[in-house]
């Protein structure tokens, strides 16, 4: 019978001394009876690791690696190019172009544009009043002939005539670009119309005959 007791007063103070005290403060760290992976030893973010000669744990990407879903294969989407090298006439299969893509690049553009190019694309920007007066109009002949393309690569590497126009790729995704680029052809189409250009029904809500 005193093994009972004996037994008893053990796991009575086994008890004690593992629960008894929770909830009380303490500077020490808590047992844990089953850690199961809370400490396992791994390298944390910008350590140091005898393991590589150089002595960092972060370790440097392989030369060429490319993030996965990153390859950009579309060729017309991401450079403004088919598949044989020329400049894309128009927008990429990818995109829609709708209201949604003009409103967005009617945004982009007010952001990024309209302080050198104007907000009708006459080169009338507020960085005219510095002394920065070589922007050229989006209505001017050479522009007009350029391809859809050929716009997207230069918002995308900026220019090799002006010097002033610098790229934006850091700035615009590419389905930003493109949607700058459309609403510069509707910038470009609104200087260029003219009354023929009218449908007949809506000639009358203009004062139109």
């Amino acid at each position: 019978m005193r093994y009972v007791y004996f037994f008893t007063a053990l796991f009575v103070v086994l008890a004690v001394s593992v629960l008894g005290f929770r909830g009380s403060v303490s500077t020490k760290p808590p047992l844990e009876l089953i850690p199961d992976m809370d400490h396992q030893a791994k390298y944390k973010p910008q350590a140091a690791s005898p393991f590589f000669a150089d002595g960092r744990a972060d370790r440097p990407l392989p030369p060429g690696v490319v993030a996965r879903g990153d390859l950009r294969e579309d060729d017309q989407l991401y450079r403004g190019k088919n598949s044989d090298g020329t400049w894309v006439h128009g927008f990429p299969a990818a995109l829609t172009v709708d209201a949604k893509l003009l409103a967005r690049g009617q945004e982009r553009y007010t952001i990024y544009c309209q302080p050198c190019h104007g907000a009708v694309g006459d080169g009338n920007g507020i960085t005219k009043q510095y002394g920065m007066g070589a922007t050229p109009s989006y209505a001017d002949d050479r522009r007009l002939k350029l391809s859809g393309g050929e716009i997207f690569d230069t918002i995308t590497n900026g220019s090799v005539l002006n010097k002033n126009m610098l790229p934006y790729a850091d700035k615009l995704v590419p389905e930003d670009r493109w949607a700058v680029v459309a609403y510069v052809r509707a910038l470009q189409r609104a200087q260029q119309g003219t009354v023929a250009d009218v449908p007949p029904e809506h000639k009358p809500e203009l004062g139109l005959k």
